[in-house]
């Protein structure tokens, strides 16, 4: 088994998180992700805000700690494809991440593992890119 999930494609998801360091830690534990920029300028939001990913996608973190919509501010889920896809359910039991719906769900040609973030967004994890569409 590999460190890390190897998530290979998106570009980049906007988001608030109600702990950007616990959320950052989530992020970087089970895909490996770095902070690519910290923004210590005054934002729009006026807000603690880090750019967090790799070299395929980058997730833009605004820290809300009063966030009550539970993952559900206008993002049902985001999915990211994972080369390693096999190695998932292990990785989720390593690091204590529950896996939704008893496992992967079976698609007519590919399969995904749904999980949660400490805010509470659903993440799709898929075995085949685009679901071989």
């Amino acid at each position: 088994m590999s460190d890390f999930l190897k998530a290979t494609v998106m570009d980049h998801v906007n988001m608030n998180v109600k702990n950007l360091e616990q959320s950052i830690a989530f992020y970087k534990n089970l895909f490996g992700f770095e902070v690519r920029k910290e923004d210590n300028s005054p934002n729009k939001l006026d807000v603690p805000s880090k750019i967090i990913g790799n070299d395929s996608i980058k997730l833009c973190m605004y820290e809300d700690p009063q966030m009550s919509h539970e993952g559900t501010g206008g993002i049902a889920h985001f999915g990211f494809h994972i080369e390693n896809f096999d190695d998932i359910i292990s990785k989720c039991k390593e690091l204590n991440v529950e896996v939704l719906y008893g496992g992967p769900v079976e698609f007519e040609k590919s399969r995904s593992v749904y999980i949660k973030d400490p805010s509470g967004y659903d993440i799709e994890l898929s075995e085949i890119l685009g679901g071989g569409l």
